[in-house]
């Protein structure tokens, strides 16, 4: 039996905190506002994991981002989902999360409270072939420049602003 996305059960949010649940393809064609995940992957020497979303995305198909991640599920923490979802995007796995902070994130396209990490990962990336098209390590810099040139996702981007901004410095 093949797994429906849309109909994964999502953990709605208001105010920071959970409020109740709805189907993944209600809160996308309604925008409702739910939870999500970011995780930023480095590894030792300080590079970036950078991708390119595939074009079957259910949001911003096909642009670049610096982060891993996705929706909350329901009854999920955001921890265990930021895990899940660097697991499932990249394949990594084993490594300890750290914080980057929370914050609220919305537009036409998505409106949720975004719990964001980072981690260290020096081991082989495994890319979900559903969701990755491309992916390279990128010097810091190297990003910064990338993020000035293509099409990334304005949720990273405006999320990790702050973040961004200490690494063009």
């Amino acid at each position: 039996m093949d797994h429906d996305p849309g109909a994964e059960l999502v953990a709605l949010y208001d105010d920071g905190r959970p409020v109740g649940v709805a189907p993944r393809h209600r809160v996308r064609a309604r925008n409702l506002p739910h939870a999500a995940t970011a995780v930023v992957v480095r590894n030792t020497a300080g590079d970036v994991y950078v991708h390119r979303r595939t074009n079957g995305k259910d949001v911003y198909p096909g642009r670049y981002d610096f982060c891993a991640g996705g929706v909350v599920r329901a009854g999920e923490l955001p921890a265990d989902s930021a895990a899940r979802e660097v697991a499932e995007e990249l394949g990594v796995t084993g490594v300890q999360l750290l914080s980057l902070g929370e914050s609220d994130y919305a537009d036409v396209s998505a409106r949720y409270h975004a719990f964001l990490f980072t981690c260290t990962y020096d081991g082989t990336i495994t890319w979900q072939p559903d969701e990755v098209a491309w992916g390279a390590w990128v010097a810091p810099r190297r990003l910064a420049t990338m993020i000035d040139e293509l099409d990334f996702v304005p949720d990273s981007v405006a999320l990790l602003h702050r973040w961004l901004d200490a690494l063009r410095a």
